[in-house]
């Protein structure tokens, strides 16, 4: 049986049928923000509704409507939760074996100043842990460290869903470029080189405003040449790196330049003053110094992710993926030989009853597969780098196995709801929900280029996270833009671009954070701290997007 998408299914009603259609996305944010909804439980309920109204309302066949979610399903499984699944797993095999509290220390003890503390632990740290880890464990673990060293509760978990805004976009190994990339068929390198023309900008910022908002303008003018080879040199690698090596590696190698850059700045220079903050200056002399670490010890306890940097790096080189997947057609032996090794992990097998039986409104045909390239996808690269850290960080196979499961119960539920979100975001493309969406959202005409980025924010805002918000905005995004004539991948890009705002304010945000610096029943509190500073970056994006698309239309590549 075969489906012709319709787009307005209450004929002659198109916003009444948006009306209709955005329901699932209504309820979502609904039973998140108001109801507070479990977020695995919310985002199961809005796959049931969207398939509810995919049926009743658009007519699909069921069996359709059902094999569009497994479809989408199977894309959260591989390549996005197997990503995450061992971003977090390598991160915890490092704390397990005690070679966490070595790198904190090794970032800790470099200075005293509070402004420092804040750019290397916040911004460079937290940005490296985004982009290994993501799912919470930055800001959890750099408030916590930061609370440690004596900073008020509330100003760390502040502070450092502030400095979370510019790795967002490229967290976990580039989890949410790869999911945009998926639902819309644009090429993840093709989205990642525009987020890399708007994202530094702002991590230019990023700095100088975190210190603005910790210290005043006076205090942050004092540390202004740490604060420009922090965000230079991170803005510079983020731009590189994302527009030449792909979406997996800017915030790793990004976090790690700024990181040293600084780190070795700080050994020429330093601030006339110490600054700490007023509760705690006169206990600033009976301060205890960090512990120590060799050169050695420092380089083991940081090589875990050294190998995850180079591993993801050879898995980003063209001709390399082109064999991991059993694509490759060249003559080089080895590449030959690894391609054969990848056609047999890569499968593509048809999705049943859906391949080819859907119409679009081009009325043509759309082919639907599961694709699952098992060695190819970047999250086998980060898992032959857990195997390797076993051997150096000296871990028996019964700890790497006890670690790998924890790190699979912790995030049974967080995997639910990609899984969820993956299939309810399929339903809605399949069915022609997302078009009929984009249709009346097309009518903002020239000014929907300014509005773009809203729409990942608040995406954002709901599911705390810019992997869910991509998957479940992205074709919207690109079929508004081409109704008004605004370039598609400009509005993909400003739709994470706009998200990474969105994240200080996330309800799953500001309880990671609460949680771990003991701020509890105080959520709201936090949430007035980030707001104003989340509306702000907002409407800089905004503006950086409506000028890309009107005026620095160069910038587009």
């Amino acid at each position: 049986m075969n489906y012709v998408q319709n787009f307005i299914p209450i004929h002659g009603h198109l916003f009444l049928s948006a009306l209709i259609a955005a329901f699932p996305i209504l309820f979502f944010f609904w039973a998140l923000a108001i109801k507070r909804m479990a977020a695995h439980l919310a985002s199961f309920f809005t796959l049931v509704f969207a398939l509810t109204i995919s049926v009743i309302v658009y007519k699909m066949p069921t069996v359709l409507s059902v094999m569009s979610a497994t479809q989408g399903i199977v894309y959260g499984l591989i390549p996005i939760a197997w990503i995450i699944i061992n971003s977090v797993f390598l991160y915890k095999l490092t704390v397990k074996t005690g070679q966490f509290d070595v790198i904190r220390n090794s970032v800790v003890s470099i200075t005293e100043d509070r402004r420092l503390q804040a750019l290397l632990i916040a911004f460079s740290f937290g940005a490296f842990l985004e982009g290994s880890a993501g799912f919470g464990a930055p800001v959890a673990i750099t408030s916590a460290l930061l609370v440690g060293l004596g900073f008020n509760p509330l100003y760390a978990a502040g502070i450092c869903l502030l400095a979370n805004t510019a790795p967002v976009a490229f967290g976990a190994i580039g989890s949410p470029v790869i999911a945009m990339a998926g639902p819309t068929g644009v090429s993840a390198l093709e989205i990642s080189k525009m987020i890399g023309r708007q994202l530094p900008l702002i991590s230019i910022f990023i700095p100088l405003y975190l210190i603005i908002v910790m210290a005043g303008f006076k205090k942050a003018m004092e540390v202004l040449p740490a604060l420009l080879v922090s965000g230079l040199s991170f803005a510079l690698t983020q731009f590189f790196t994302s527009n030449f090596m792909g979406p997996e590696l800017p915030d790793v190698l990004s976090a790690l330049v700024s990181l040293i850059t600084l780190a070795a700045f700080l050994r020429f220079w330093k601030p006339k003053n110490i600054f700490y903050f007023k509760h705690e200056e006169a206990a600033a002399a009976l301060e205890t110094q960090p512990v120590s670490h060799t050169t050695g010890q420092v380089a083991k306890a940081w090589s875990p992710f050294i190998v995850l940097t180079i591993f993801i790096t050879i898995w980003g080189i063209p001709q390399i993926k082109l064999a991991l997947t059993g694509q490759y057609a060249g003559e080089n032996p080895v590449l030959k030989a690894l391609n054969a090794i990848g056609g047999a992990a890569s499968f593509s097998p048809d999705v049943p009853f859906l391949n080819n039986h859907i119409i679009n409104g081009s009325h043509t045909p759309i082919a639907a597969m599961y694709k699952l390239d098992l060695l190819g996808t970047a999250g086998t690269a980060i898992f032959i780098a857990a195997i390797m850290a076993k051997f150096i960080l000296k871990i028996s196979w019964k700890d790497w196995f006890t670690v790998f499961f924890d790190t699979l119960k912790e995030l049974k539920f967080p995997i639910l709801t990609i899984l969820f979100i993956v299939g309810f975001a399929y339903v809605m493309n399949a069915s022609g929900m997302i078009t009929t969406l984009a249709l009346a959202l097309a009518k903002t005409s020239v000014m929907f280029p300014f509005f773009s980025p809203v729409l990942g924010w608040l995406g954002v805002f709901i599911t705390g996270s810019d992997t869910s918000s991509n998957v479940l905005f992205g074709t919207l995004q690109q079929v508004s833009a081409q109704s008004v004539g605004m370039n598609p991948l400009l509005a993909l890009a400003a739709n994470s671009s706009g998200g990474v705002t969105g994240k200080m304010i996330s309800p799953q945000s500001i309880a990671v954070a609460c949680a771990a610096t003991g701020l509890i029943g105080r959520e709201s509190e936090l949430l007035r701290f980030t707001v104003k500073h989340s509306l702000f970056l907002l409407l800089i994006i905004c503006l950086l997007t409506f000028l890309q698309s009107n005026v620095l239309s160069w910038m587009v590549p």
